[in-house]
């Protein structure tokens, strides 16, 4: 525990002597370097106009979320958030370079612990339970003492973070193919499909397909079985250790290298209770190489349990 917490409190440390910033910073990466000077110009616009200035963010998903609400959001953010996350939630925060795994980069828009399918975005109470219980095994800690106020403000403002961060990479990609920015174009073949995909995630919460089974010996055997048999083992260890051969070209979407996870630690990340394995088992792990066995296991679903 200790090294963990020496960890932790360095993060607190780092972030507490670091300044809030002023604006965001501007668009970064080849393709937006190869812009002309114009259309590098036409996208830091288009991103002012549809997600505000870092003194006047905008929640590109709800135009009714106040100012008020999203700048208090964004203090608890510098506050207890940035020193890891970085203050664009680009997960490169003063006290990220120390920590494994690395802080959550948000603007691709991609979160590990849903409640949705594999390569679904996750809900708003995904997050919202995300930052009450933490992360176990990381250096991401439970803030559920926050004041339940803090905590909304600050999911929404990590909203406002990823939205940012995906219309950003979208409309440097549309400038670059269109070599222009019609705010009508930018609407419909930016904006709605990045909302779109946030939206239809409400209609498609994973729920088991069959009941929760008591918990048996004779249970515990049939998933040692299967476990062993479906390809869990490869990765994970025929004992659940993950001591398996490093595969060096296993990264996660975000670039990082990535190890199985060691079932036998009692930290399992995703969630403790058995309704958060059924979920990682059945729709996977959004981001890395744990994949989904919701169509391996479509005809027998009770094997999930």
């Amino acid at each position: 525990m200790r090294p963990v917490f020496l960890l932790v409190l360095s993060a607190v440390l780092a972030g507490c002597s670091q300044q809030s910033p002023t604006e965001f910073p501007a668009p970064q990466g080849e393709l937006y370097a190869d812009l002309s000077p114009e259309l590098q110009a036409a996208v830091r616009s288009e991103l002012v106009r549809l997600c505000g200035t870092y003194a006047e963010p905008k929640l590109l998903s709800d135009e009714s979320v106040s100012l008020q609400h999203l700048q208090h959001g964004q203090r608890v953010y510098e506050t207890n958030c940035a020193q890891c996350h970085g203050s664009a939630g680009d997960g490169e925060g003063p006290a990220a370079r120390h920590l494994y795994p690395k802080p959550r980069n948000y603007q691709p828009g991609i979160f590990k612990f849903t409640s949705t399918p594999y390569g679904a975005k996750p809900l708003r109470d995904d997050l919202v339970r995300t930052v009450k219980r933490g992360i176990h095994g990381t250096s991401m800690p439970s803030f559920r003492l926050l004041p339940e106020q803090d905590i909304e403000a600050v999911v929404d403002y990590v909203l406002v973070l990823t939205h940012r961060g995906e219309i950003e990479e979208r409309l440097v990609v549309f400038a670059d193919f269109e070599e222009e920015l019609d705010p009508e174009l930018v609407q419909e073949e930016v904006v709605d499909l990045v909302l779109e995909r946030w939206a239809t995630a409400r209609e498609r919460v994973v729920m088991p397909a069959t009941p929760q089974p008591e918990f048996t010996a004779e249970h515990a055997r049939l998933g040692r079985a299967a476990f062993l048999d479906r390809g869990c083992s490869k990765c994970h260890g025929d004992d659940g250790r993950a001591q398996t051969a490093e595969d060096p070209s296993k990264v996660d979407a975000w670039g990082n290298r990535t190890r199985p996870a060691d079932l036998t630690s009692g930290m399992l990340r995703g969630g403790q209770e058995p309704l958060d394995v059924y979920r990682r088992i059945y729709a996977g792990i959004n981001g890395t190489p744990m994949p989904a066995f919701d169509q391996a296991l479509k005809d027998e679903p009770e094997t999930i349990w």
